[in-house]
């Protein structure tokens, strides 16, 4: 496995210092974010010499670029902002193809109308999981159209909560270019350590094959999220029960600061 670390961890808008700090912490490779280079996240459009920019840094300090954020809220109730994150992310699609980034990272939503990562009582109504549906499988077909892999995330307060619902949702939309980003401390909201490892245990499990990222960040046992190694997570666990279903992909950490990086980027060389 190949440790990185999100970019957005580091402050900066330029694309070389942001990457000269990810590999001066210990990274390997980087989850980006075009905010890293002065856009937003989901931008309306990426100028020509910031993706030359992107790739001559990556060059330089010999950082991978494992994936790009794509994320918007798949299941907005206003289908208005439905439409302008799909534009957003067509923007997105084209500029990972461009810098030759094998994944963008999704967000499945929910029905919160100003927080694409606040739970709401109405997403397990029938209707949000086919709004968002509907967006993902328009997304594939950007996808498919660029050669980008497009990665959702079990989140609690989103649409896709749970490895089971990842599945599903796969299952529905019969491409190949639908994968799973796994993160062990999104899986649950409160729990004991064994609690975790074996709610951890049972999303590998359910999806070994679809993984293509997976995610290090942990929980405080109230529910907290904490940095990688300081909480109710079992890593040790969690990167063997990876290797055993023959993941071998990218290890991203994220939710920790820029001084904490260089104590989790050796944390993990352990453990890999």
């Amino acid at each position: 496995m190949q440790i990185g670390i999100f970019a957005k961890t580091f402050p900066g808008t330029d694309p070389l210092s942001v990457l000269s700090a990810v590999r001066d912490s210990g990274y390997a490779g980087t989850q980006f974010n075009l905010a890293c280079c002065g856009l937003p996240s989901m931008p309306d459009a990426v100028p020509a010499p910031l993706i030359t920019a992107i790739r001559a840094a990556a060059q330089a300090t010999g950082v991978t670029l494992a994936a790009l954020s794509g994320t918007y809220n798949m299941a907005h109730p206003d289908p208005f902002v439905r439409q302008k994150g799909l534009a957003q992310l067509s923007v997105v699609i084209e500029a990972a193809a461009a810098l030759s980034i094998p994944l963008v990272t999704l967000c499945t939503g929910t029905r919160h109308p100003a927080d694409q990562w606040a739970h709401h009582p109405e997403n397990t109504n029938p209707a949000a999981w086919m709004d968002m549906a509907t967006e993902m499988s328009k997304a594939l077909a950007l996808a498919e159209d660029h050669g980008v892999d497009l990665g959702i995330e079990p989140e609690q307060a989103n649409i896709v909560t749970s490895a089971a619902d990842a599945k599903r949702l796969i299952s529905e939309m019969r491409s190949e270019r639908l994968r799973i980003v796994l993160d062990p401390a999104n899986l649950f909201e409160s729990a004991t350590p064994a609690e975790a490892r074996a709610i951890v245990e049972s999303a590998v499990e359910t999806a070994a094959g679809h993984i293509a990222m997976a995610h290090a960040k942990d929980r405080h046992a109230d529910g907290r999220f904490a940095t990688a190694g300081t909480g109710v997570v079992d890593f040790p666990d969690f990167i063997a029960r990876l290797r055993s279903v023959g993941f071998d992909g990218p290890l991203v950490t994220h939710g920790l600061s820029a001084a904490e990086a260089p104590q989790v980027a050796a944390f993990l060389k352990e453990l890999v």
